[in-house]
């Protein structure tokens, strides 16, 4: 079951001394996960939970851990060159209905390809799910990212940028090779909801990840938007998740980057 979230209300703001720290953070780099309990990061003053790896807990995805074996067996597996990694969003590409598996099959489908993802996902999922097996075994030439929305509110935007580098700094060390493409994090709720503001400080540190060579960024929100800012219909009611449309929505806005990804780092479609 994939999950359905209503907006959140607002993260506590960033202090000065979080964004200095960020900024160090992202411009010195950082070969290992920063402390959970850095109180430059976690002015709160509290463990920054979304770098702290963990399965899922009560009243998340009750298949979490079906699905995780799911995922290592098919790792271990291996041919894995095109590897999505994320929520429930992401997992919607593998839904029928109001979802994206007619697009992904369309679009998709023709390369060797695997979607780690799960239902109510945040960061440290992601993590214990890498360091747990489903980052072992094999070497995907493309990884496409898109995570984060479950962090906000249970995280500060500041706590939920740490723990989004710090999934892109273990995909990079486990997959040195690949090409990493982060996308943005998808508009959600109504344009008055504080949330909307949290979304875009991720999605501008987000940004400054990319290089260009071994790591793209690409926010496709406005493809999602009316001129009022109000969802479209490329999102279903929660103003979450997106619909069929918006999942071709999803595939249009990024072909073009995908195509070049593709491209350079040799990936042909599968043999019939």
């Amino acid at each position: 079951m994939l999950r359905k979230i209503p907006p959140f209300k607002a993260a506590r703001s960033t202090t000065l001394a979080a964004i200095f720290a960020l900024f160090t953070l992202f411009t010195l780099g950082a070969a290992t996960l920063p402390s959970p309990t850095d109180p430059a990061l976690n002015p709160s003053n509290r463990p920054n939970t979304a770098i702290i790896p963990a399965p899922q807990g009560p009243g998340m995805a009750g298949d979490f851990m079906q699905k995780h074996a799911a995922n290592v067996a098919r790792a271990k597996q291996g041919g894995i060159d095109i590897l999505f990694v994320g929520d429930s969003i992401t997992a919607g590409w593998s839904s029928g209905g109001d979802w994206g598996k007619a697009v992904w099959d369309k679009t998709y489908a023709q390369y060797k390809t695997a979607i780690f993802a799960v239902g109510y996902n945040r960061t440290q999922h992601v993590l214990w799910q890498l360091q747990n097996g489903e980052g072992e075994g094999f070497q995907p030439k493309i990884v496409e990212l898109l995570l984060g929305t479950n962090n906000l509110g249970p995280n500060t935007a500041a706590e939920t940028i740490v723990g989004e580098k710090a999934v892109v700094d273990d995909l990079h060390k486990r997959f040195p090779d690949a090409k990493i493409l982060i996308v943005g994090i998808f508009p959600r709720g109504k344009p008055t909801d504080p949330v909307r503001k949290d979304v875009a400080t991720v999605n501008d540190a987000l940004a400054k990840l990319a290089d260009d060579k071994s790591i793209y960024y690409i926010d496709i929100s406005k493809a999602y938007l009316n001129a009022d800012g109000t969802v479209n219909d490329g999102m279903k009611k929660d103003m979450l998740h997106p619909s069929a449309k918006g999942y071709q929505i999803w595939a249009d806005s990024t072909r073009d980057i995908l195509d070049k990804l593709i491209k350079d780092t040799g990936i042909t479609p599968k043999a019939k």
